[in-house]
C-alpha cells in the first residue's frame, strides 16, 4: 500500500492520486493500486517556516527561532508519516517540493522508505536531458533558498531561475492563485516566468512547486502531460516512481 502525506497543498495532493489512477487504469476496481492519503493540511507552512538565515541544506539552525521553526514543521510531518506508517503503508511520498528539505531528519525517524522527489526528477532527467544542459526551475522561494534541487543537480546541470521580479510577480503569484482555486489565472501569471527560462535556452523546466502543473496543464488531456518535452513534472514523475516500487 503507498501512503500519501498530502495537504501541502491539498490540491497538489488530489493532482498526485489522480496521476497514480490514471498511470494504473484499470478496467476494474480491484485493478487500482492501494493507496492511504492524508491531506494534512494542518502542517505550518514550508516557504514561512524556513527563514532568511537557512540558505544551505545543512544549515538548519542559524539561531534560536529558525530551529524552532524547522522542528515545528519536522513534527508535523513526522506525525503524519508514523500515521501512515502505522496503517501498514510499505512506503511514502510526499507530493510536495518544500518539505523535502526536511527528507532527511524525516526518514531517520521513519522505519519505511520515504521516496525523494527532487531524486527522482534529477534521474529522470539524466535519462532525458544531456549533461551540462541548461535546466529552468520554478519554484516557492522556500525551494530555491534550500536548495533541495540544487544539492542533485548542481554538479551535472546548470540550474536557471527567474529573475526576482518574475519570481514574485509570475511564480510567486501563480502558486497563490492556484491554492485559491483560480486556476485559469494561475495559467496567464505563471507565462512570463516560463517565456523568460525559454528565452534563456533551457532545455528543460521543473515545475518544482507542485502546483504549478495543475496552472498549466489543468485544461490540456493527459495525454499533452505525458508527450510535453519541456516541462518535468515532479508529481509526474513522483507517481511513476511510486507505481514502479508498488509493483515489485
Amino acid at each position: 500500500m503507498i501512503g500519501i502525506l498530502g495537504g501541502m497543498g491539498t490540491q497538489a495532493g488530489l493532482d498526485f492520486c489522480n496521476k497514480i489512477a490514471i498511470l494504473n487504469r484499470g478496467k476494474i476496481d480491484q485493478e487500482y493500486p492501494l493507496f492511504i492519503l492524508y491531506n494534512k493540511s494542518n502542517i505550518p507552512g514550508r516557504p514561512e517556516s524556513i527563514g532568511s538565515q537557512t540558505k544551505n541544506l545543512s544549515n538548519k539552525s542559524t539561531n534560536k527561532t529558525s530551529k524552532i521553526k524547522y522542528n515545528k514543521v519536522l513534527n508535523s510531518l513526522l506525525k503524519g508519516c508514523r500515521l501512515l506508517e502505522k496503517n501498514k503503508c510499505k512506503f511514502i511520498v510526499i507530493p510536495c517540493n518544500t518539505a523535502h528539505y526536511w527528507y532527511d531528519d524525516l526518514q531517520k525517524k521513519i522505519n519505511i522508505p520515504i521516496i525523494n522527489m527532487p531524486s527522482e526528477v534529477f534521474k529522470f532527467t539524466k535519462k532525458n536531458c544531456k549533461k551540462n544542459s541548461k535546466v529552468g526551475l520554478l519554484a516557492t522561494e522556500g525551494t530555491l533558498k534550500t536548495g533541495v534541487y540544487t544539492k542533485f543537480f548542481d554538479k551535472n546541470y546548470e540550474l536557471v531561475q527567474p529573475s526576482e521580479s518574475l519570481q514574485k510577480n509570475s511564480v510567486n503569484k501563480a502558486i497563490k492563485l492556484v491554492k485559491m482555486g483560480n486556476v485559469k489565472a494561475a495559467a496567464k501569471a505563471i507565462k512570463p516566468a516560463i517565456n523568460s527560462l525559454i528565452k534563456l535556452k533551457c532545455k528543460k523546466i521543473i515545475l518544482g512547486c507542485t502546483e504549478l502543473p495543475i496552472a498549466i496543464f489543468a485544461f490540456k488531456s493527459f495525454k499533452n502531460i505525458k508527450s510535453s518535452k519541456i516541462f518535468l513534472d515532479p508529481n509526474l514523475i513522483l507517481a511513476h516512481s511510486a507505481m514502479n516500487k508498488y509493483k515489485r
